[in-house]
């Protein structure tokens, strides 16, 4: 799973995007990797996966807050499955902090 560093342009759909990752990423979109894209407001990912059969492509838009990216521009970041999940939820995936945790089982 890679991030997509900087801003991209949130129009762009599967074609254009698996475009970026060969041209701006160096690398195949097609190999099964998960690339995640940020638009420049910071509410709106896109993620492209091929999945041996076609491109698909999630959208997901915050309500509230910004997506935490990196400040790197112009490359990928590799992040592990938990860190997209804690990035999906609006979470910092760099450091991840529990808020809450059981006093007692009961």
């Amino acid at each position: 799973m890679w991030l997509a560093t900087g801003y991209t342009d949130m129009r762009c759909g599967c074609p254009s995007l698996a475009l970026r990752v060969q041209e701006v990423l160096r690398m195949s979109p097609m190999e099964g990797n998960l690339f995640v894209f940020r638009g420049r407001s910071g509410s709106l990912l896109k993620c492209i996966w091929h999945d041996g059969q076609g491109a698909c492509l999630f959208t997901k838009r915050l309500e509230r807050g910004k997506f935490i990216w990196p400040t790197v521009d112009g490359g990928a970041v590799p992040i592990s499955p938990a860190q997209l999940s804690y990035l999906l939820s609006g979470i910092d995936w760099r450091h991840p902090q529990e808020t809450w945790r059981p006093t007692r089982v009961g």
